[in-house]
């Protein structure tokens, strides 16, 4: 029986996209639902996954060792916006105990692994809508979580502006 009254972990993977800040509110509309401070069945962990300077830089040469603190520094600095972003979310949603990470790493594999880490029960993604050759050619972090994380994963979708 205590099994059951444990609380779940619910892993929301962002980026700086619109699509997971959608999907950030959706759940919150959804699975958070007035009047503040009532109980949920969820604690939030909100993932953003930061590229690695290495990844986002393809040159190779003498200019290289001036370039990456640089681009480390702009990545960090995005990091930062994004989380606050989520924060201010949190806040407008009147939703507390959110813990925010940011983890160094290809989406799919530091979002699989927050779920392994925090035991989570959900994974909630936002759909980039990608057709299906830029999904073959980009990748797809919904489709690979979909396949590879242990849990149930809620792909959100944000409806079509006209």
């Amino acid at each position: 029986m205590a099994a059951l009254e444990e609380e779940q972990v619910m892993v929301v993977g962002i980026d700086d996209s619109q699509h997971s800040t959608y999907a950030l509110e959706w759940t919150f509309d959804h699975f958070f639902t007035p009047p503040p401070g009532s109980n949920s069945p969820f604690k939030v962990v909100v993932v953003h996954a930061k590229p690695s300077a290495t990844s986002v830089v393809s040159l190779a040469g003498p200019g290289i060792a001036e370039i990456l603190p640089i681009v480390e520094s702009d990545l960090k600095k995005s990091a930062v916006r994004v989380i606050g972003k989520a924060k201010e979310i949190c806040i407008s949603k009147s939703v507390s105990g959110v813990i925010f990470e940011v983890v160094e790493g290809d989406p799919r594999n530091v979002l699989c692994e927050a779920v392994e880490k925090h035991h989570a029960s959900v994974l909630v993604v936002g759909s980039h809508g990608y057709g299906a050759i830029k999904r073959a050619v980009l990748g797809s972090v919904s489709d690979y979580c979909a396949h590879q994380a242990h849990c149930t994963v809620m792909i959100v979708k944000r409806p079509k502006m006209p």
